[in-house]
């Protein structure tokens, strides 16, 4: 699987497999074990998580599996959020619901992250969500401190729009440091990076591009659903035209965008990862692209 190059320390697989549903897989510590071998195998590397996924219980699951094969951490890239407080049994003093991007609490959840998953460094750390009262320089502060500590080797935001990317960009003044990634929701159903200039603006600046939901949390599969009905029919012609699913049909439309655009998938099952893997190998001619393009936004191009 092609590697993408995120800074002179890390690269990712082109697919990266997301864990914010880990806790309903009801995988024992062993099982769990075995699933990142499986995925490691089938060269998907990069793993995606924040501190707060199942009330911040996800990070400490993964780490008690990643300790059965100490060797696998040297060939995966572990991806970790954080910026988002919710109430919880595990850290009952923190109350309340909001968004902390305080330099103390960034670095607050960068010791639990790795405490949780049983590692000394982060390959990325993104800031989950922006927020209102955010100050961009006091964030960019605590990646800067990080990264020269050791203790995170690229850091990134999810969630960004442009303006909020910018006003981030724009504290960071020494050319060792750079966004290196935005995480935020793509899709055939959602088009919004697309129509807003995020993906314009993340290319330009050769910011990668990570894309949660790229089966749109499942809605692409709901034939009850008004955008589906448009773009599904067409989904699957395209993948009878390749003899593939239409799992991989998506993944394909995706990885065709220059932006180097990299899916994280959010399943256990291995059959559906491997029609994923599938897309990797499918070239898209341009009018497959916007035909899945125009259905998806529900009206041609000019």
């Amino acid at each position: 699987m092609e590697k993408i190059k995120i800074n002179q320390h890390v690269s990712y697989s082109q697919l990266i497999h997301g864990f914010f549903r880990a806790h309903t897989w009801q995988m024992t510590t062993q099982e769990m074990n075995r699933f990142l071998n499986e995925l490691v195998e089938r060269g998907i590397t990069t793993m995606d998580h924040a501190d707060i996924y199942d009330k911040y219980k996800v990070e400490g699951l993964f780490g008690k599996a990643l300790a059965l094969s100490p060797r696998l951490r040297e060939q995966i890239q572990i991806v970790t959020k954080c910026g988002i407080v919710q109430p919880n049994e595990i850290y009952p003093n923190q109350k309340g619901h909001r968004y902390d991007l305080s330099e103390a609490h960034i670095k607050r959840s960068v010791e639990r992250s790795l405490q949780e998953l049983q590692v000394d460094y982060i390959d990325s750390l993104l800031i989950h969500r922006p927020s209102p009262l955010m100050k961009p320089c006091q964030i960019t502060d605590a990646l800067k401190s990080l990264v020269d500590e050791g203790k995170v080797r690229s850091f990134g935001v999810s969630n960004f729009r442009r303006s909020q990317y910018e006003l981030l960009n724009d504290c960071l003044k020494d050319d060792r440091f750079h966004i290196a990634v935005n995480q935020i929701e793509i899709s055939p159903y959602m088009l919004q990076a697309f129509h807003d200039g995020t993906l314009d603006d993340m290319y330009k600046d050769n910011v990668k591009i990570m894309a949660w939901g790229p089966f749109a949390g499942g809605r692409l599969f709901d034939l009850n659903d008004a955008i589906t009905q448009r773009v599904y029919p067409v989904l699957q012609r395209v993948a009878a035209q390749h003899e593939a699913s239409v799992e991989a049909i998506v993944i394909a439309w995706l990885i065709k965008h220059p932006a180097m655009i990299m899916p994280i998938l959010g399943t256990q099952r291995l059959d559906r990862i491997d029609a994923a893997l599938e897309g990797l190998t499918i070239q898209l001619c341009e009018q497959e692209w916007f035909d899945i393009y125009t259905a998806a936004q529900g009206y041609d191009i000019p």
